[in-house]
């Protein structure tokens, strides 16, 4: 590992297009997990400028069965995208919750695919398909994530809150941000480059000598201000570098300004680039689909394995084939910061943690509507309470401390 370098990482907003995609396959997970724990989803949404479509299959008891629609479920379904836009923040001329074109394409799910995934009387519930899926955990903040990521999203969680509340009313719901820190012997020391691009109330840019300069002042101090309450100290300097809607005027943004679609976000939903992707997204899919829970068990058991004092840093790699129980694979990368050997921790945890589709929902509890929370800023580094964020627990450290010292 080196010393000292510099690294970034980016977040988008809740109204970011690809975000507003996300948050409505979620909702429609939830939706319908909520009717029935065992549904099977698959669930894409498109949006762009006043459509918003929905494409993938489905299985569902009481809403979706034997191909037909149970009465009234295409209206809840409908109701539930447009509730979903609308506490996201969309009321433009160009997207708006209450007059967008809707289409629902949701359809049975193939027949051949469940054969290989649910249980029988002869074999336990299968994966939902094949992949590689990874968990990450870094000392560097107390959530346990790389510090650029984290950051990022919390920057930008922040003026969602504003906005909404109405304590920034020149913001609109479509942001980017970007940290890049400066590390030295692994540890973040600087700041050097802050990025936030928000779309904005008509006016509030200036730019080349074009626009309102005291209007796009008081958004520019408004994002510093944010900056300097989430960031540490020590890490703004008089080397900080801002870029704050760097390309000028903003008005036009959400799905809009640009099309979006499900899936597109997986860096920002995961580590920031700090840990490899297998390349799975999550969001839309229930979590029989192993892109989804062995993201989420991996995560567990890294930020454990963290907590624990067993490592500074920790990768842990599952692989899966479509419709076989068992991960093909287990792999631990402690990155040299490690207290044990990883083959030990390769070795403990399937003892202390049943590594099937079935055994990862059970042991996190993820048969239930807790998806569309997920759905911005960020999959990790998130408060478990209640049902949600169950992956973020750290109830499995004094289990590994107990392995491993036998």
């Amino acid at each position: 590992m080196r010393n000292s370098f510099l690294f970034t990482s980016e977040s988008v907003s809740e109204g970011h297009p690809d975000k507003v995609a996300d948050q409505i396959s979620d909702s429609i997970v939830d939706l319908f997990l909520s009717k029935d724990p065992e549904a099977r989803i698959a669930c894409e949404t498109l949006t762009t400028t006043q459509l918003v479509v929905l494409a993938g299959e489905i299985r569902c008891k009481g809403v979706f069965e034997n191909g037909e629609w149970a009465p009234g479920a295409l209206e809840e379904i409908e109701a539930t995208v447009r509730n979903t836009v609308r506490e996201i923040g969309y009321e433009q001329d160009g997207f708006h919750w209450e007059s967008f074109r809707f289409e629902n394409n949701l359809h049975a799910q193939s027949d051949h695919i469940a054969q290989g995934v649910d249980a029988t009387a002869d074999k336990d519930e299968g994966a939902g398909d094949q992949g590689i899926m990874f968990g990450y955990a870094s000392d560097e903040t107390p959530d346990l994530m790389p510090a650029t990521l984290d950051y990022s999203h919390k920057i930008l969680e922040r003026m969602a809150a504003d906005r909404k509340a109405g304590t920034a009313p020149f913001l609109e719901p479509d942001a980017k941000s970007q940290v890049t820190l400066r590390y030295a012997n692994e540890r973040p020391v600087e700041a050097t480059a802050i990025v936030v691009s928000t779309q904005h109330a008509p006016g509030y840019y200036f730019h080349n000598g074009e626009g309102d300069e005291a209007k796009y002042a008081e958004l520019r101090d408004y994002v510093k201000g944010v900056v300097a309450e989430l960031l540490p100290a020590e890490l703004l300097t008089a080397n900080t570098v801002y870029h704050i809607n760097p390309t000028g005027r903003f008005e036009i943004g959400g799905p809009d300004g640009d099309a979006g679609l499900t899936g597109r976000k997986i860096i920002v939903d995961t580590y920031g680039g700090a840990s490899p992707h297998g390349g799975g997204a999550f969001s839309g899919k229930d979590p029989t689909k192993v892109d989804r829970s062995a993201a989420y068990i991996t995560r567990y058991l890294a930020k454990n394995i963290v907590a624990a004092g067993l490592a500074r840093r920790c990768t842990i790699q599952l692989s899966y084939a479509i419709g076989v129980a068992e991960p093909l694979s287990i792999y631990v990368d402690l990155h040299g910061t490690g207290t044990v050997d990883e083959g030990r921790i390769e070795a403990a945890i399937p003892q202390l943690v049943k590594l099937t589709p079935k055994g990862i929902r059970t042991h996190l509890g993820l048969n239930k509507p807790i998806y569309r929370q997920t759905a911005a800023y960020g999959h990790f580094g998130r408060t478990a309470t209640g049902d949600a964020f169950p992956w973020e627990r750290t109830d499995l450290v004094d289990k590994l401390k107990a392995a491993l010292a036998e």
